[in-house]
């Protein structure tokens, strides 16, 4: 059965849609079957594949709502192993058509459940928020991955991400873990970068990747051109990064099953 990971963190801009797309694409790479839920309705991770949103039919939204059944929104991409059910616009309402839905909070659940048997890992990009979709996500999700800028205030909000995984472990999903913290955008001349990584690991401990995503130009341009960084530019301190960190969580993974 498929793991399902959740990427999720409600402050903007920290690299969570970079590292979805990345992480999954080097576990294709690496040979592992990999889905992703593009669970944000600004579609990033999915114009970052080089998917043509407005071409797309059948979005997760559409899943949501009950009028397609999630395996025949499923689409590919240029690497062999990693396919998507991407998003749309309409999913900033999906929200409010879900309220009088009974068991609203484990819809997304629902409908990856039957998925799981398919894939090695099932990843879900979520949006800069902690709202319903958010709450589906970590709920159908066996662990999180949360992304921390080593940037200034990268430690605000984390208090708040926590305490709602406490909430939906309490309350909707016993089973969830954290897979760990992923120190995103690192520069390794600035002193603050390296006081956060070092203010992370001490707070965090064992829950913290090894693998630091270090600030990268290629990593940057990748989505602009529609491509994971791996496709882009294979020999980037990006590519080097998330392959990396996919064999981390391989490792992991296969530790934990012992």
């Amino acid at each position: 059965m498929g793991k399902v990971i959740a990427i999720a963190n409600q402050k903007g801009g920290v690299g969570k849609t970079t590292t979805a797309i990345n992480v999954a694409a080097s576990l294709a790479v690496l040979e592992k079957k990999i889905l992703i839920i593009d669970a944000d309705p600004q579609a990033n991770a999915s114009s970052g594949l080089g998917i043509d949103i407005s071409s797309v039919q059948n979005t997760i939204y559409e899943c949501i709502i009950g009028k397609v059944a999630a395996k025949d929104a499923i689409i590919g991409t240029e690497i062999k192993g990693l396919e998507l059910i991407s998003s749309h616009i309409d999913l900033v309402g999906a929200e409010i058509e879900m309220l009088n839905i009974p068991d609203r909070e484990k819809i997304l659940k629902s409908i990856l459940d039957k998925l799981r048997p398919l894939y090695d890992y099932i990843f879900i990009d979520c949006s800069p928020s902690l709202g319903l979709i958010t709450v589906n996500a970590l709920t159908a999700a066996n662990s999180v991955i949360i992304p921390v800028q080593c940037e200034y205030f990268a430690l605000e909000g984390l208090g708040k991400l926590l305490n709602t995984i406490k909430l939906i472990q309490t309350r909707l999903n016993p089973k969830l873990e954290i897979e760990g913290f992923v120190l995103t955008m690192y520069d390794a001349r600035l002193r603050l970068a390296n006081q956060v990584v070092e203010e992370v690991r001490k707070h965090f401990g064992k829950m913290v990747f090894q693998t630091v995503i270090q600030r990268n130009v290629k990593l940057g341009e990748s989505p602009s051109f529609g491509k994971p960084v791996v496709l882009y530019d294979a020999a980037s301190a990006g590519t080097i990064n998330y392959l990396n960190m996919a064999k981390e969580i391989i490792k992991n993974n296969e530790q934990n099953k012992l």
